[in-house]
């Protein structure tokens, strides 16, 4: 039997797999925004570490930007907590870089797993990980994975990630992967 589009991707980036079937993906993008970011920054600084490779890395702006007040920069976040994040954002791509950064006010500046596809960073074939839970929408031809906020140091360091296959059949035991896989295999029936 032929092997699901799903199980094509996966195999392609398995770095390392454990008897138990946990296995060790690359991740070929990792997209970033300020509320998920910081710890995982913070966590590389602690650590003496640099980005492993900054071109992999796509960041926005995104949760905590206002939709109107643009026109009073950043004072129009009114949320002292929501600026701190954005303007974290700022200081830590400065200071660990990224492939493209569409910081508050930048005219491509959007929602994280939208802003991937829209400027043509997230492509058929590829991992990408993102700490969003919105990550595995961009469609059946990628492997999104939102890991959480304690696992997002691990991809930025090393650009992998590990994950497990549910029971071997080629699909991850998250829903909205899970569900790709499904009409990656079976199809959408028209």
């Amino acid at each position: 039997m032929g092997r699901t589009l799903y199980d094509k991707i996966w195999d392609e980036h398995v770095v390392h797999t454990e008897e138990d079937g946990t296995a060790v993906l690359y991740i070929d993008r990792h997209l970033v925004h300020e509320v998920t970011s910081p710890q995982a920054f913070e966590g590389l600084r602690e650590a003496g570490r640099k980005v492993w490779r900054v071109s992999s890395i796509v960041a926005t702006a995104d949760h905590n930007t206002p939709t109107t007040g643009w026109e009073q920069g950043y004072d129009g976040i009114t949320d002292p907590i929501s600026k701190e994040q954005v303007t974290t954002l700022d200081k830590n791509i400065a200071e660990f870089g990224s492939a493209a950064y569409f910081p508050f006010l930048h005219k491509r500046q959007g929602i994280v797993h939208v802003i991937g596809p829209e400027n043509g960073a997230t492509l058929p074939g590829m991992t990408v990980v993102c700490g969003d839970s919105h990550t595995s929408t961009p469609g059946a031809q990628r492997r999104g994975v939102g890991p959480g906020r304690r696992l997002l140091a691990h991809p930025v360091h090393r650009r992998r990630r590990q994950v497990r296959r549910r029971g071997g059949t080629g699909r991850h035991p998250d829903r909205a992967a899970s569900h790709l896989g499904h009409l990656a295999r079976d199809g959408v029936g028209h």
